[in-house]
């Protein structure tokens, strides 16, 4: 029987089993380094074209195109339409489904939301919910972490790799048939409703073809479009955080001037859901009140709020977060649990060697130095020294200030073995007996006004004996 074992002069591996070797992956261009020789790759021209190209000579031929007040007054609010397009169709209802619309306000919003030329539907809420699942991260397709312009401007003129955007579930949009038409019929929506139809407008009613083509229609369209990227860049940057810190969402009212009321975008990526943006009856935001008023009229419903008890509880959060924070830069004095334990004798000993020591709720505190700043004059101090001073202190001679507690407590420099009120305090935390203790998010003591361990409320004075 012939061995099947290789022999020499035969091949150990035999070529017809062997695969071809599979093509090296090519590299995206966004995963190499922008150099000088390169950087030219990195642009997505065809955007920077649209975007900046046409509105440079749209700036151009104004020089030589008149501006009449009725292109202007249409040019304004054709803008609104068009934002409105963007802010309350794109966002609120697609990508966000804060309403329902009837399908006639459907027609309208994909309509005028093309004339503002930032995408289809589609595309556009596919970025922005994934936006919202990882903001501020590598996977959020305009993360302001990659800089101000960048978010505002960058990852549209800049090329951006498709696999690194987070992903997100669209499947609700690919069964809408308004969003599945815009999106098959895009360009055409956008050559349409972003160019000719402001261009008719003017032209057949007031005979303005080059102001409307040129104003209400290439300008228009710029001011749109930079409007909108504010959201992803200034409402990241300017403003406050009164719902959560811990991503970079702002609320502030320019913001909000400039983008038709989605400038409160703490807010927002707090209750996304909700079809507000700004709450409060002073904020601006105007497409919450389109959206109210569809609703009125019929053409809107289901309009979702968060509950005002939820939207408290995490403003309190917030508010009780920096109060931590600050809680936390200050000085309370050392913990009680990390004092020392003093006898009573030694406290007596020190004192009577020069050091200025009182007793006050069974904790010993060293005034050496407040001495001679005491408010009440050294002499009334320091017949306290080397005692128990506790009654002295809250109402015997006078009842301390908060002020005056939480001073003290800076003093502090150990417990007197057996020391009354505070030993019973702390057995208090252990066996965890209605004791009135709570700590902040950094595991800090909260020593409200009035509850310090130094203030003893006065016994109830009972009635004499008949």
């Amino acid at each position: 029987m012939p061995s099947h074992q290789a022999v020499a002069g035969d091949l150990a591996v035999d070529p017809q089993f062997v695969s071809e070797p599979a093509e090296t992956k090519k590299v995206h261009i966004t995963d190499t380094p922008i150099t000088k020789s390169n950087w030219y790759k990195h642009v997505d021209w065809l955007n920077c074209f649209f975007i900046l190209g046409i509105p440079a000579l749209g700036c151009v031929a104004a020089f030589w195109t008149p501006l009449q007040w009725k292109t202007a007054l249409w040019a304004v609010i054709y803008y609104f339409w068009t934002g409105l397009g963007i802010t309350a169709g794109y966002h609120r209802l697609w990508a966000h489904k804060s309403y329902s619309a009837r399908l006639p306000l459907q027609i309208f919003l994909a309509a005028v939301g093309g004339g503002a030329v930032e995408g289809s539907i589609r595309w556009w809420s596919r970025g922005h919910r994934a936006h919202h699942r990882y903001t501020d991260t590598n996977k959020d397709p305009y993360s302001v972490r990659k800089g101000l312009l960048y978010s505002h401007l960058g990852w549209m003129v800049m090329k951006q790799n498709p696999k690194r955007i987070g992903r997100s579930d669209i499947t609700d949009l690919n069964e809408d048939p308004v969003v599945i038409w815009q999106h098959k019929h895009y360009l055409e929506v956008v050559a349409f409703m972003g160019l000719i139809f402001p261009t008719l407008v003017a032209g057949l009613l007031w005979g303005d073809f080059q102001g409307g083509f040129i104003y209400a229609g290439i300008l228009r369209i710029f001011f749109v479009q930079q409007a909108t990227f504010c959201v992803n860049s200034l409402a990241h940057w300017l403003g406050d955080q009164p719902f959560d810190d811990r991503n970079s969402p702002r609320d502030h009212v320019i913001t909000a001037l400039v983008t038709l009321g989605e400038g409160y975008h703490n807010f927002h990526h707090e209750f996304p859901s909700d079809y507000r943006n700004a709450i409060e009856w002073h904020q601006y935001d105007p497409t919450k009140w389109c959206i109210w008023v569809w609703s009125k009229l019929g053409l809107a419903y289901g309009l979702k709020q968060f509950r005002a008890n939820e939207i408290e509880k995490g403003r309190v959060q917030q508010l009780q977060k920096k109060l931590d924070q600050k809680r936390s830069q200050l000085d309370w004095g050392v913990p009680l649990e990390q004092l020392p334990v003093i006898e009573w004798d030694d406290f007596v000993e020190q004192s009577n060697n020069g050091r200025g020591l009182v007793c006050i709720a069974g904790i010993v505190h060293d005034v050496t130095e407040f001495i001679n700043e005491h408010p009440g004059g050294r002499a009334l101090i320091k017949s306290g020294l080397g005692k128990d001073a506790t009654a002295m202190f809250n109402g015997g001679v006078y009842f301390h200030s908060n002020a005056a507690h939480n001073l003290l407590s800076t003093m502090r420099v150990g417990l007197i073995r057996g020391g009354c009120e505070v030993e019973i305090w702390k057995r208090a935390q252990k066996e965890n007996k209605d004791a009135q203790y709570s700590k902040d998010e950094f595991g800090n003591p909260i020593i409200r006004a009035g509850n310090q361990v130094t203030k003893i409320q006065q016994p109830i004075v009972s009635a004499s004996a008949a």
